[in-house]
Formats: C-alpha cells, structure tokens, sequence
C-alpha cells in the first residue's frame, strides 16, 4: 500500500509540474506566437473592433449548449496593439450590450498576456459589457476597422445584412478605412457589395480558419466556415498548415492594401500591426 501511494504521489507531481509548462509548451508549438515586427504610432486615429453577440455552441436551429462567443485573444490582441499605438477604441458587436466570451479562450494554458491585461482592465471590461449594436455604429469615424473570430462568428457575422453594408459603406468612405479579421471574423466580410452590387472580396487575396483546423477540433456543427464561404466568395484563399493547424499562422494583405486578414487565433497581433503600418505609409 506504502508503494501504492508514492506511485501516487510521483504521477501528481510529473502531472502538476506538466500542467505548469503546459501554456509555454504550447506558446513554444506556435500558439500565440510573440510579434516581433516594427510598431507604429497612430494618435489621432480610431479602430473599431467587431465581435459576435452569439453565445451557444449547437447545430443550427438549436438553443442548448456550451457557452462560446468570441475567442479573447481574437479581440484583446488587436484591442491593445491598436491602444498602444495611440488610438481610440470602441468595441461593437452585432447585438450590442454584453459580448460573449468564450470561457475555455480565457483557460490558464491558452490565455495570452493581452488576455491577462484584459482580465485585469476595467475599461476595456466596460466596452465588452456595454459594445455598440453594429446599427448604431458610425462606421465613417474609423480609420480601421477589425472583425474578430471565435465559434460564435460562425452563427451572426454573415448572417447581418447590417454588418455587410457597414463593411461596404466603410469600404467607400472618406477615410478609406483598412478592413481587417481574424479567423472566423473573416465572415462578416463575405457579404458585403461593391457599389455595382459584386461581392466586394471576390477576386482578392485573403485567409481565415482553415476547414482542415476545423476538422481537427471536431466542431463541424457550426453553420458556417470561413474557408469554405470566402472561397465561395470568389477569394484567392492562402493559408499556412501545420502538424495542427491551430499551430499554424498566416496574414494576408490584398493587393489593393484594404483588406488585411489573419488565419486564426495566432494571426491577431501581425493582422493589427500590419493595418496600422498601412495606415502610417500613407502618411
């Protein structure tokens, strides 16, 4: 019995002490990879960082079961990179009010150090409670504008008809606003129409979650997936693989320099950094 325990005991501490490195050993895989490109200021200027409002993860047509919403580093990320950078930011949503959170994006072994900030920054808490319904949203004031993922994209972002013609209106307007996404953000562009009534996207070069990183995790039931609906959309779809995909990472920039999208989760702080370098070489 006496060895029974320590047995014991060994397999708790090797188990507690891999549960400790777990987040650095997935960091080290490629989640979350640190940024290492040049910075740019941009006072003055002001993002607006879109998220869904839906908060269920189910087949379509169905209203139970786990909670998810929007990936934290999907929003965080690009929320303080574009804050850091001397810009105003808002934070909107399709329904406004309380944005969801996808509680397991916010676990100890993937949370990054934005989301960490987050957990810690009571304005940046009160913009999720309180985001802007994407209707009320003046999209003309913003210099850049940034649709993040999460599994809950999959349920409303192109299902607006709002948020496509905000895409448009802000494709055309006097600021010519840089257009980002990241992962499933991707989405809430596929919609949106040029003023000949074409898919604004269709011809240009762009990325978002791969169906193959959506395989991997097992959550087909979404009713849409961004690499299926952009190629739909008419885009010339590019993407990095890796072992898993959720390890992989990629940032797209079309050749018009509008548009600039990140594949998934890891894609965030390239994706923010890039819009903003855009928008400091026009200067």
């Amino acid at each position: 019995m006496k060895k029974i325990f320590s047995v014991l005991a060994v397999v708790v501490v090797v188990v507690g002490v891999f549960l400790m490195a777990l987040p650095t050993i997935l960091h080290k895989a490629g989640l979350h990879p640190e940024y290492h490109g040049p910075s740019f200021e941009l006072p003055g200027k002001r993002a607006l960082v879109i998220t869904t409002s839906h908060g269920v993860l189910a087949a379509p047509g169905e209203t139970e079961g786990p909670a998810t919403g929007v990936m934290a580093s999907e929003f965080t990320h690009p929320y303080y990179t574009f804050l850091d950078g001397g810009m105003e930011v808002d934070m909107a949503s399709i329904q406004g009010g309380e944005i969801p959170i996808d509680p397991q994006t916010l676990q100890y072994q993937i949370r990054s150090p934005e989301d960490e900030r987050y957990l810690k920054d009571a304005i940046a808490q009160a913009k999720v409670k309180n985001s802007i319904p994407i209707a009320d949203v003046d999209i003309d004031q913003y210099d850049i504008v940034f649709i993040a993922g999460g599994w809950g994209a999959a349920y409303d972002l192109a299902q607006s008809p709002v948020l496509a013609a905000k895409v448009s209106e802000s494709y055309y307007g006097d600021k010519n606003a840089i257009i980002g996404s990241v992962c499933h953000g991707a989405l809430g562009l596929v919609n949106a129409r040029d003023r000949e009534g074409e898919l604004l996207i269709a011809g240009r070069r762009m990325t978002g979650v791969t169906d193959k990183q959506i395989k991997e995790l097992g959550i087909e039931l979404t009713p849409l997936h961004p690499e299926t609906e952009l190629r739909k959309a008419g885009v010339i779809f590019e993407s990095q693989t890796a072992f898993r995909d959720l390890l992989a990472t990629h940032v797209t920039v079309d050749d018009e320099q509008r548009f600039v999208t990140g594949q998934n989760q890891n894609s965030g702080l390239e994706t923010a950094h890039r819009m903003m370098q855009i928008i400091a070489e026009r200067e």
